[in-house]
C-alpha cells in the first residue's frame, strides 16, 4: 500500500516561509495530478495547489502568488514553497494524488503549519 509522509511544518511568524516535503513510497512518475491540502480547525480538507506529471501548476486563489508547488519524481518527491505566511494558512497540511487515493480515505499524518500574527 502506498505511503505518504509529509514533513517541514513548524512554527513562523506572519510573512514567514516554509517548505513542505512530501515522500511518497511508490512511484510517482505515472501519477498525472499530485497535490497539496490542507485542513484547518473546523473546517473541510481543501486542495491548494496541485501539479501535473509535465509540471502545470494550479492553485487556490487564496494561496496564488505566494505557495509554489514542485515535484522530482526521480526522488517520489512532492514539494510546497510557501512565502508570505499568513495566519489563516495555520492548518494541517497533506499531500496526496488528485482525486486522493481511496476516494479521500486515505491520508497520511500530515505536517502542521502554525502562523503567528
Amino acid at each position: 500500500q502506498v505511503q505518504l509522509v509529509e514533513s517541514g511544518g513548524g512554527f513562523v511568524q506572519a510573512g514567514g516561509s516554509l517548505r513542505l516535503s512530501c515522500v511518497v513510497s511508490g512511484s510517482i512518475f505515472r501519477i498525472n495530478f499530485m497535490g497539496w491540502y490542507r485542513q484547518a480547525p473546523g473546517k473541510q480538507r481543501e486542495l491548494v495547489a496541485n501539479i501535473t506529471s509535465g509540471g502545470s501548476t494550479n492553485y487556490a486563489d487564496s494561496v496564488k502568488g505566494r505557495f509554489t508547488i514542485s515535484r522530482t519524481n526521480a526522488k517520489n518527491t512532492v514539494y510546497l514553497q510557501m512565502n508570505s505566511l499568513k495566519p489563516e494558512d495555520t492548518a494541517v497540511y497533506y499531500c496526496n494524488k488528485v482525486p486522493p487515493y481511496g476516494g479521500g480515505s486515505y491520508w497520511g499524518q500530515g505536517t502542521q503549519v502554525t502562523v503567528s500574527s
